[in-house]
């Protein structure tokens, strides 16, 4: 794993021409977010008298949906393994209204942190136990002898025996054989968290009744192969330490932890109005700002300190702007990038250069029926073409527009793919301005269809 302490050698260069892989464009944003976690590694290099007075340089993204903002998030906290988090600012509600508070973001980040240590833990104890549930599938398949009924422990008189059975289990010649093995069953009791007023931490009455309620063994028939898979599942559990993945986990998203606060242009207050949609969303704003700022948010894990996790804001601000904001939160996104609106040469390269392209994977799709689709290279600039059209007659969705207008584009090769195995598809200009050209000139069909 690549933690933030790992990061000597990355770079922001090297950030941004990661980000190239998979975003087009938009290099003025992708240098901001690279510069950002840049500067997490250069805290942490800092004396510790100054390393906590560094705060994040948070950022504010303006631009159309469909641009980018989202996805150079995401990839940027994929890149560095850190518990990420996207949310609608809309959805919060000020404190005393009806709605989820802005709290709620925080212990959401430290539940999906205690989920990528749990299975960062679990990669690294996974050796350990499968081997563990080798020598249980042997007990099972070798039950070992005893020489007397009151003994202590059962004495093995069968070595060469097990030691047979176990070359075939490890070389796989035993997959297939069923077996009955006995699998601790889950609890499946409710989750009630309960965050005492004033209080340093909570707890979770869910996770403290596991503790009183035994785990019951459940006898079941599987094959060998799935018995492996199933006990050594079970043995990763045992030797995974709770307490230790738990403290683990709040101190990645005290470092490194990036939250993604999108539509924050939906609740910015207009100069000069004063009705109650208005008062709500500075409420909203002012229950944010010490979130942003720095405080300290009560968990079933713990207090959580947010001093150091990393806010990314963005919005269309189709009609309203940043300064619409109040001013101490304003205050607290030092850094504003402006994505620009996809034209016809984005939207062309979108469709072929990153790794995970539009064409790629719908060619990857269809693959697995056996059908060969090849796009030639008039039909992508028809599509990129047919895009941009209904983008500037109808509502800008920017590179979202690809996905309405390539299934609809393959929608019969898609229906009749199973009857079509072993066929090469050949898909041009002539072929897309066939299944569209009727559509995307008609605007009112564009707006129902694309």
């Amino acid at each position: 794993m690549q933690h933030i302490t790992d990061q000597k050698n990355l770079i922001p260069s090297q950030i941004v021409e990661f980000l190239d892989r998979y975003i087009v464009g938009q290099k003025e944003a992708k240098r901001s977010v690279a510069i950002a976690l840049r500067n997490r590694w250069r805290r942490m290099q800092v004396g510790e008298d100054l390393k906590d007075e560094i705060s994040p340089k948070n950022i504010i993204m303006m631009g159309p949906t469909g641009v980018g903002k989202t996805e150079i998030a995401r990839r940027i906290a994929k890149l560095v393994h850190a518990p990420f988090l996207k949310v609608e600012a809309s959805k919060f509600t000020e404190v005393g209204y009806v709605g989820r508070d802005v709290e709620s973001m925080i212990r959401d980040l430290v539940d999906i942190s205690v989920q990528m240590s749990r299975q960062i833990k679990t990669i690294e104890v996974k050796p350990k136990a499968h081997e563990a549930a080798i020598q249980r599938v042997l007990d099972i398949l070798v039950p070992p002898t005893r020489i007397k009924a009151d003994a202590e422990q059962a004495i093995r008189d069968d070595a060469k025996l097990r030691e047979s059975f176990e070359k075939k289990l490890r070389a796989g010649d035993l997959d297939e054989r069923r077996i009955e093995i006995k699998i601790g069953q889950k609890s499946a009791g409710p989750h009630i968290e309960f965050l005492p007023m004033g209080g340093n931490e909570g707890m979770d009455l869910g996770e403290m009744m596991k503790s009183f309620i035994p785990r019951q063994a459940k006898p079941r028939q599987v094959t060998v192969k799935e018995a492996l898979r199933l006990l050594t599942e079970e043995e990763a559990d045992r030797l995974v330490q709770v307490d230790d993945l738990k403290a683990e986990a709040v101190k990645r998203v005290e470092e490194t932890g990036i939250i993604f606060l999108d539509e924050i242009d939906k609740i910015a207050s207009k100069e000069g109005r004063n009705t109650s949609g208005e008062v709500s969303r500075e409420g909203v704003q002012r229950d944010l700002l010490p979130i942003v700022e720095g405080s300290t948010v009560n968990s079933k894990y713990g207090p959580i300190q947010t001093d150091h996790i990393l806010f990314i804001a963005a919005g269309a601000f189709h009609f309203a702007k940043p300064s619409d904001l109040i001013p101490e939160l304003q205050g607290r996104f030092p850094i504003r990038v402006e994505l620009q609106s996809l034209n016809k040469s984005d939207l062309t390269r979108i469709l072929t250069e990153p790794k995970n392209s539009l064409i790629r994977q719908y060619t990857a799709l269809l693959a697995t029926e056996g059908v060969d689709i090849a796009f030639s290279d008039d039909a992508i600039d028809e599509i990129a073409e047919m895009a941009s059209q209904v983008n500037e007659k109808t509502e800008n969705i920017g590179a979202r527009r690809l996905y309405a207008i390539l299934e609809k584009l393959l929608d019969e090769v898609s229906f009749s793919a199973p009857e079509l195995t072993g066929q090469k598809v050949p898909i041009n200009r002539a072929y897309v301005q066939e299944r569209l050209k009727g559509i995307v000139q008609d605007q009112d069909l564009s707006r129902y269809i694309l």
